[in-house]
């Protein structure tokens, strides 16, 4: 597991439910996996925007930044992912 650099984005990441920290967690696993192994994309950057835990490449300028949050619906939450 890849320690946070930012403790801001540690902060968040640790006041999710448990459930929902672990599917976020596996799912920032795989952007920072993905853009190890992709060409031309570089480091990834995270920090918080608009109070949600972002990716972006600023290393490179390469893509689009990625948001990852939870969104009630209903009872329960959803997990939001926004590029």
């Amino acid at each position: 597991m890849k320690r946070f650099a930012d403790r801001a984005v540690a902060s968040v990441f640790k006041a999710y439910p448990a459930d929902i920290r672990r599917r976020l967690m596996v799912l920032r696993a795989l952007m920072f996996e993905t853009a190890a192994k992709t060409e031309g994309v570089g480091r990834l950057t995270e920090t918080l925007k608009w109070g949600q835990p972002s990716y972006l490449t600023a290393e490179t300028g390469s893509g689009s930044t990625v948001r990852i949050d939870r969104l009630k619906k209903g009872s329960g939450y959803a997990i939001y992912f926004h590029c």
